[in-house]
């Protein structure tokens, strides 16, 4: 339990009447990087937003079950959303830097935290900027738009961005699929680096590229979880036959 940074029991989730996650129960480990894999409208990317409240932001929205983060249900009433979103940082599919300069994207976060020194702030940014390998082709262009970044560039961008909250956990919904295979293999080389002090969940339709980057592997078919486990055991060993036929590309 002491090397859980999340721990899921019993979790379902509605929209209106129509259930989307049926009972799920799984742990996120720290230092691990977690893939969620199944075909396309499975509940992935649901279970993923759940971890950081951001399906509170759909009116329809209903969950029952834990999501116990440090022992403590982020869905009780007094849970602080804001903390929460500070240290489970989220990085979406498309990148979505801000209107502003590269500097700017990674001060923001740590200036509405209220830090404003200009030394701390000049810090932040280079050690989160180093931390997510942009650093030394951005460093001399920091008071540029982030929007003149390629788009392999801005996702790593938003990835420094989450970093400079410092947070415990960054959740990652399909972080390359707009990206060409050069960009891919460097936000894969970096996840791999960036476990050393982070958990991470990684939601992707790649199961060669959960293969590759993950320690653990969790199989969602129809809103349920199928199967988890290990990486190495879901591909070469599953238990479940539904696990094997997805795996082998006999559906999904």
């Amino acid at each position: 339990m002491i090397n859980n940074v999340f721990t899921i029991k019993n979790l379902n989730l509605f929209y209106g009447k129509y259930q989307a996650l049926h009972s799920i129960n799984l742990d996120i480990e720290r230092n691990k990087v977690t893939a969620l894999i199944g075909p396309s409208g499975c509940g992935k990317s649901t279970f993923l937003r759940c971890l950081n409240r951001m399906n509170d932001l759909i009116d329809s929205c209903q969950i029952d079950g834990e999501v116990l983060y440090h022992n403590d249900n982020v869905y009780n009433r007094n849970f602080d959303v804001i903390s929460l979103r500070t240290k489970v940082g989220m990085v979406f599919q498309k990148p979505n830097p801000f209107p502003m300069t590269i500097y700017d994207n990674i001060a923001y976060g740590p200036r509405c935290q209220g830090i404003k020194d200009k030394t701390e702030l000049n810090k932040i940014v280079e050690k989160s900027l180093k931390n997510s390998a942009l650093w030394e082709e951005v460093k001399d262009r920091l008071k540029d738009s982030a929007m003149s970044l390629s788009g392999g560039q801005q996702q790593r961008l938003c990835i420094a961005r989450a970093i400079a909250m410092e947070p415990e956990v960054i959740l990652m919904d399909e972080p390359t699929s707009a990206l060409d295979p050069i960009a891919t293999m460097k936000i894969e080389e970096l996840i791999n680096d960036l476990k050393q002090n982070y958990a991470i969940v990684i939601v992707t339709h790649s199961m060669q590229q959960a293969a590759r980057i993950s320690d653990n592997t969790a199989f969602f078919h129809l809103g349920e979880l199928v199967e988890y486990d290990k990486t190495d055991i879901i591909f070469t060993t599953p238990k479940e036959v539904k696990t094997e036929e997805y795996i082998t590309g006999r559906f999904g």
